[in-house]
């Protein structure tokens, strides 16, 4: 089983590769340096500051969200386990998940979390993540319906799909909240092979509290939750604004439906199982710019420039990434 899911990596590896290396053959890298030489100073620093006010606002819903479940979190402790889960994410071949399991673990080891609260705040964070993610891009499909220059992609599947994933999380939530013994019978059938395993056997009572930490979080601390919420929005806000303003750098002439749909493929993009959205972001935009006559140089520059602002991040989240690996010399974090 190991052995088949590392040949399923390394395949979904190699066609991604293959195919990002495919498109940029395609595109005219000669404009590359001039495209990017068009950059001002002042450009450079806005847009540092921008990603800079996404992480922060990230990173503080993860706290709000840690604060509702009764959790004195440290914000820069929470910040390097974001910052190193982004960099297993990328590495992992699936929709910007994978680093998880790692991101519990790091709380419960250094930051001296109980492991169902681990879970907890790890698991309210992607919750809010995925589903304000499909929320946004459902108001933008929804606004490209009425735009009549759009219609390269059937928006009625992407609307059918978006809606189909918001209500099972939607569901899966009230279940977590109002039917979890379901759930907990799931569990219990799926890690049947290994009930015998002492962290196993613990799992039952660290799901009972799970589920009463959150119960209690949901009637005692909405106005967190709410918070959490907001802060989320603002996040996507902003990188609605990061991707803005990369387009107007570069200088691509466009309306505000065209700006939507390129927004909307790229993050659609980013969402397919291949790790990083490699491939699939440059085919996505190199369809794009070509299907609605846009200059391929400046999609060579929005590719290069988006890349670039990946490395930084992945350079970021190795560095911290070592100092999760022990316990930290003073408790950054409560135990519930």
């Amino acid at each position: 089983m190991k052995q088949s899911t590392s040949t399923i990596q390394i395949l979904i590896w190699l066609f991604a590769i293959g195919l990002a290396v495919l498109v940029i053959s395609k595109l005219p890298l000669a404009d590359l340096g001039s495209s990017l030489l068009q950059l001002s100073p002042t450009n450079w620093i806005v847009w540092i500051f921008i990603n800079i006010i996404i992480i922060v606002l990230l990173t503080a819903r993860w706290k709000s969200l840690t604060k509702a479940i009764g959790l004195s979190t440290n914000f820069f402790g929470l910040l390097r386990v974001r910052q190193a889960g982004q960099l297993i994410n990328f590495v992992t071949p699936g929709p910007q998940l994978g680093a998880e399991p790692l991101q519990v673990y790091w709380l419960w080891k250094r930051y001296y979390m109980s492991t169902h609260a681990a879970l907890l705040t790890v698991g309210l964070d992607r919750f809010y993540e995925f589903w304000v993610n499909f929320a946004v891009l459902l108001l933008a499909v929804l606004v490209l319906f009425s735009s009549t220059t759009i219609a390269l992609i059937n928006w009625r599947v992407v609307t059918a799909i978006l809606v189909s994933l918001m209500l099972l999380m939607s569901l899966v939530a009230w279940m977590v909240l109002r039917k979890p013994i379901p759930i907990r019978n799931f569990l219990k059938r799926l890690t049947s092979p290994w009930q015998r395993h002492k962290r196993l056997s613990e799992f039952h009572s660290e799901w009972t509290q799970l589920q009463e930490l959150l119960k209690r979080a949901v009637t005692e601390k909405r106005n967190t939750l709410f918070i959490a919420f907001l802060l989320s929005l603002l996040s996507w806000a902003g990188m609605v604004l990061e991707f803005w303003v990369l387009l107007e750098f570069i200088s691509v002439p466009i309306d505000v439906a065209t700006f939507i749909f390129l927004f909307v493929i790229v993050r659609l993009a980013f969402l397919l199982p291949f790790p990083g959205g490699i491939g699939t972001v440059e085919a996505a935009l190199f369809w794009a710019f070509q299907s609605l006559a846009l200059p391929l140089s400046a999609a060579t520059a929005l590719i290069a420039l988006m890349r670039l602002r990946d490395v930084v991040i992945l350079i970021t989240g190795a560095v911290v990434l070592p100092g999760l690996q022990s316990p930290s010399p003073k408790n950054e974090a409560a135990r519930s």
